[in-house]
């Protein structure tokens, strides 16, 4: 979906619509969780802070998330989605992949049917969708974010080589600005370099994931559409709208992010072993604090008692705190067999 949350609240209140709109926290404390076209035409976007946002941009408008709209909306366009093929793997409220390859025809190619499904996402949500077409997950998700917004773009299997060799590494779907870094240290510029590279040099220099980088070179991607893809993590945190440093006032926060954690866990029947802590300074400094427990979590006391001692670890502060996040992950279903042990009838 393109800017998906932002283009909710413009679809939702015309007074937004055509400036530059934040969806986040507050103009000097908060995060911007989704940025408008309007907005990114400044350099706003994503996960930047909002008073950094608002230096680029002095109009951008702050807007608070509305998630429950969001979800609302995202199940329209999943059912969209379903009336086409049953494998789906949802990546996040506004992205998934699709394997068509039932779902089309001599009649209907791929092409045409994501044609179909963009039409169909703009009748049900009055939102607009890009797409991307390819053999491979890999190619289909650079594909996606190629002619954004409103965006249709096909590569196909005899262009996938020259597509990849043509690319920054920092255009790579999963290489982030450090490790783009870190190859262009080594020389590395472009998927034509990477494709340079032997894979046991890859796999030195970065290790496991140097096999994948390998063949993400050579536009492989053996990666299967996985519905129920199992999510590794949950979490909830939150930004103050001033630095915190006494200890009964960061408890105090804390406790609806529990809360959060742990509704899910009762809801969809989820549990995890592993409690970790997420502190972010006033200078933006960001540490975690986790500890993996013996068994999953089991109570919303047993995280609460673990997120205490884990704050113990980092009292007293001697600079303010300006976001705390808890999340849960090592996750199970709650009636799960810890692996590596035998259920036996005794």
């Amino acid at each position: 979906m393109d800017a998906f949350y932002a283009s909710v609240e413009q679809r939702d209140n015309p007074d937004l619509r055509g400036k530059p709109l934040a969806v986040g926290g507050s103009r000097q404390r908060g995060v911007v969780a989704a940025a408008s076209y309007e907005a990114r035409q400044y350099g706003v976007y994503s996960a930047m802070a909002s008073s950094i946002a608002i230096r680029k941009c002095p109009d951008l408008i702050f807007v608070k998330p509305r998630f429950d709209v969001y979800k609302a909306v995202s199940a329209q366009i999943r059912a969209v989605f379903a009336e086409h093929t049953d494998l789906i793997e949802p990546l996040s409220l506004d992205e998934a992949y699709l394997d068509v390859t039932d779902a089309t025809s001599s009649e209907r190619t791929a092409t045409q049917l994501a044609r179909v499904l963009k039409e169909r996402i703009r009748q049900e949500t009055g939102l607009t969708a890009s797409a991307g077409v390819s053999y491979n997950k890999f190619l289909a998700k650079l594909a996606s974010d190629y002619n954004k917004p409103d965006g249709l773009y096909v590569i196909k299997p005899h262009q996938g080589l020259d597509f990849v060799a043509k690319l920054a590494v920092g255009q790579f779907h999963g290489i982030g600005r450090v490790t783009a870094a870190r190859l262009n240290e080594l020389g590395i510029f472009t998927g034509f370099d990477l494709r340079q590279q032997s894979e046991a040099y890859l796999t030195q220099q970065f290790g496991k994931v140097g096999h994948h980088y390998y063949c993400i070179a050579r536009a492989i991607d053996e990666r299967p559409v996985t519905p129920n893809r199992i999510r590794k993590s949950v979490g909830s945190e939150t930004t103050f709208e001033q630095d915190l440093t006494d200890e009964p006032d960061l408890l105090a926060q804390l406790g609806p992010l529990i809360d959060d954690v742990w509704s899910y866990c009762e809801r969809t029947g989820i549990r995890g072993r592993t409690v970790t802590l997420k502190v972010k300074y006033g200078d933006f400094q960001q540490i975690t604090r986790s500890r993996t427990l013996l068994s999953p979590a089991g109570s919303r006391a047993v995280i609460e008692q673990t997120i205490t001692q884990l704050l113990q670890s980092v009292l007293p502060v001697d600079k303010g705190i300006r976001l705390l996040g808890v999340s849960l992950s090592t996750l199970q279903t709650a009636n799960a067999t810890p692996t590596g042990q035998l259920r036996l009838d005794l």
